[in-house]
């Protein structure tokens, strides 16, 4: 199967593939300032709540190896201006915040140990701390390719030996750097001889299901049909679907799951037909902060992203409204896969365990 890379660290700066251009052109991007890295996440040159995570986390490690900093209480004043404007990208995805927070611990860390070695000088200590942040980003990236073996290996076990299964958006390889979540579910299911179709919902406004789903089974060779979101309910009702695998941007304490807009409607209906409704995501999105899925922050986007496509209009001059995504009640959820496990129902008990937290 072909690999699909969407962000990868070069010495050059961060490469990201601009997902924006797909599936017409394949077209990789270098940044070497880190507000540029914040604009790619901002404006969806790159998407998927993992990969963003990966995406933050480089940015960081761009801006302070790029830092002109040269004392330690420089360089701190320089991360939080970095993190700051990261931070500001992208509301919804927790995976985000996750990565800001596990590279300010690893900034941390390194600014208050001390050399094996003989004291060191304030630029050594510098150096020292540009370079453990960059290997905490490469490590945060190869994590994240791990949790989805995991997560495809656990998810595979629950979808059928064959016939369709649905599918929303894009949680493949373009939406967390490794194999992806619930793409990845269905490539490790495909991998151990299950004969499966994947129903690809378009995903409106952005059309990630359409322009990034789409591409990326076709490039892996795993059979598609391509349908609009109005068809969903049809073929729930009729086309014989064994289950719904998504994504997701944050899952809350009590399992509500916040994931790219239709996916409600998707699980109301699927619990109408009764199919099983999955999210498979990694255990860094859960949010155990949020008690439930009503505390979970909604991007609004541009209304432009609603009324035009490709940069042609194809509404009125109306006002348009584009929450960027929805929240799904985890009554309506049958499992949440994660990379240390299946989690199910209380999730209050189920998520606090997986997360090391119970």
């Amino acid at each position: 199967m072909a690999e699909v890379e969407p962000i990868r660290w070069t010495e050059s700066g961060v490469v990201m593939l601009d997902q924006r251009r797909l599936p017409g052109e394949v077209v990789y991007h270098t940044y070497t300032d880190y507000r540029h890295v914040a604009a790619a996440i901002r404006d969806m040159v790159i998407r998927g709540a993992p990969a963003i995570g990966v995406a933050a986390a480089m940015g960081v490690a761009l801006g302070i190896k790029c830092a002109s900093a040269r004392s330690v209480s420089e360089l701190r004043a320089e991360f939080e201006k970095v993190a700051d404007a990261i931070r500001k990208t992208r509301p919804t995805a927790v995976d985000l915040f996750w990565a800001l927070e596990r590279m300010q611990r690893r900034f941390d860390a390194l600014a208050g140990a001390e050399s094996a070695e003989a004291p060191e000088s304030e630029p050594a200590r510098v150096e020292r701390i540009r370079a453990g942040l960059v290997e905490e980003a490469l490590r945060i990236h190869a994590e994240r390719r791990e949790a989805d073996e995991r997560i495809g290996i656990l998810g595979a076990a629950l979808l059928p030996e064959s016939g369709r299964v649905l599918t929303q958006c894009n949680a493949g390889a373009l939406a967390t750097g490794g194999i992806g979540t619930a793409l990845g579910v269905i490539r490790k299911a495909v991998e151990q001889g299950r004969q499966l179709e994947v129903l690809v919902p378009e995903t409106r406004p952005y059309l990630q299901g359409a322009r990034l789903t789409a591409w990326e089974l076709k490039q892996e060779g795993i059979p598609l049909t391509l349908i609009t979101d109005n068809m969903v309910g049809h073929f729930l009702q009729t086309g014989k679907v064994g289950a719904v695998v998504v994504g997701a941007d944050r899952i809350a304490a009590n399992g509500d799951t916040a994931n790219k807009i239709g996916t409600y409607p998707m699980a109301v209906l699927a619990r109408e037909h009764g199919v099983p409704f999955y999210v498979a995501a990694p255990v860094s999105t859960i949010d155990l902060a949020l008690a439930s899925g009503d505390r979970i922050p909604i991007e609004e986007r541009p209304a432009e992203e609603v009324t035009h496509i490709g940069g042609v209009r194809i509404a009125p001059d109306v006002r348009a409204a584009h929450p960027a995504f929805d929240v799904t009640p985890h009554p309506l959820i049958a499992a949440i896969i994660t990379e240390r496990g299946v989690a199910r129902a209380p999730y209050e008990e189920s998520l606090r365990r997986l997360a090391g937290k119970a």
